[in-house]
């Protein structure tokens, strides 16, 4: 299978999130956490493969607001590399593939826009594979089950405690029993806990704030509130001793979404430092570096359950991989409502069942990809663009 075209194209997708605000103080334009409470659009970045045989593949890089750097990457060096390359339409194909693209831009770190723009591809490549097999990727993959569960991933309220129980209670009535909060004061931690029925597990995702010693008393005083787990409590969010110190403190710790890749999850499992692994697939080096990753938390006995703070290929691309994981392990979405959803899945219920549809099954609207493109350009075997 050859590749003869590469799309890449931007979108910032308006969402409401049941936000007494909308739109709070500050300017949209600086907030580069997703789940800031000033954003009102999210940003993605989706590539388009087209083979010689006539198929295409998707996939999905992460950025957000930065993704102009990783579309710089994706229209630049990376894309004209992949631009016209050959592969065998196998897993091992596209991983000799993604091996020799590895290997040509280590220079340029293991994490960062190059690597989010492998990552991309890498999704892609997979869904041509799976395509190609005619067999939807679950499936190729191996995985014992095609219905998996999903958690609501809410985004912050700004840790308002009255706003952060309400849309606990608010996701937990339309049957999510797995909720994870992006606040960082007990109150209102503790607000959404009190709040919730005793069979709700509650994570929360703090973002990398807290010194060690912060990060310790913090998870202490958490502990009586039973969190399934405390996700990325210290800055640098690579201080794996750090980390492995949070973790004696009672609370279950969660990282790995700013691991340096596969070999950065190696440390992070070599130091103790993580009760629950989280990969992100549109950062980590796309499907094939996510499966070395479970490779190697099945050998250091460390569960993964992997990041998705994403509503395109890579949402998708997460939930073929969950379907590989055990029955408990469940699917991140983000907990918004989407005026037009750009693919039928985004109608987010706590079950997932996965089509029969060869490949990654994501068949976005044509019409609201250009409705909310921002940027767009095609690298083609002539080399036009648009």
């Amino acid at each position: 299978m050859k590749i003869t075209d590469i799309e890449v194209m931007r979108l910032a997708m308006p969402f409401t999130s049941g936000r007494s605000s909308d739109r709070q103080k500050g300017s949209a334009e600086d907030a580069y956490n997703a789940a800031s409470p000033e954003l009102t659009r999210m940003e993605t970045l989706l590539v388009r493969l087209t083979a010689d045989n006539g198929l295409q593949g998707w996939g999905e890089g992460f950025g957000h607001l930065s993704n102009p750097v990783t579309f710089a990457a994706l229209e630049g060096p990376v894309g004209r590399f992949f631009l016209g390359q050959t592969f065998a339409d196998t897993p091992e194909g596209v991983g000799q593939l993604m091996d020799r693209a590895q290997r040509a831009f280590h220079a340029f770190g293991r994490s960062g826009p190059v690597q989010f723009a492998l990552s991309a591809l890498d999704i892609a490549l997979w869904d041509l594979c799976a395509q190609a097999a005619g067999m939807p990727l679950w499936q190729l993959l191996g995985a014992p089950r095609r219905e998996i569960g999903v958690y609501a991933s809410l985004v912050s309220y700004g840790n308002d405690p009255a706003q952060v129980a309400a849309h606990a209670m608010r996701a937990y009535g339309q049957g999510f029993r797995s909720i994870k909060l992006h606040e960082t004061e007990y109150r209102a931690i503790a607000a959404a806990r009190d709040a919730l029925p005793a069979d709700a597990r509650l994570m929360v995702d703090v973002n990398c704030p807290w010194t060690v010693e912060e990060a310790c008393r913090q998870a202490r005083t958490l502990n009586e509130l039973e969190l399934a787990w405390l996700e990325e409590p210290v800055w640098p969010p690579d201080d794996l001793a750090g980390l492995a110190a949070v973790k004696a403190c009672g609370t279950p710790v969660a990282a790995g979404e700013n691991a340096q890749g596969v070999e950065g999850f190696r440390q992070l499992f070599e130091a103790g430092a993580v009760s629950v692994a989280q990969p992100s697939v549109a950062k980590i080096g796309g499907i094939s570096a996510a499966l070395e990753v479970y490779r190697l938390a099945q050998q250091y006995r460390v569960k993964v359950v992997p990041h998705c703070f994403y509503y395109g290929a890579a949402l998708m691309a997460t939930a073929h991989l969950v379907a590989t994981l055990p029955e408990d392990v469940a699917l991140e979405v983000p907990y918004l409502q989407w005026p037009e959803p750009l693919y039928a899945e985004l109608d987010f219920q706590p079950r997932l069942r996965l089509a029969d549809t060869p490949g990654l099954g994501f068949r976005p609207a044509e019409d609201i990809l250009r409705r909310y493109r921002i940027a767009h350009q095609t690298l083609s075997s002539e080399m036009t663009s648009c």
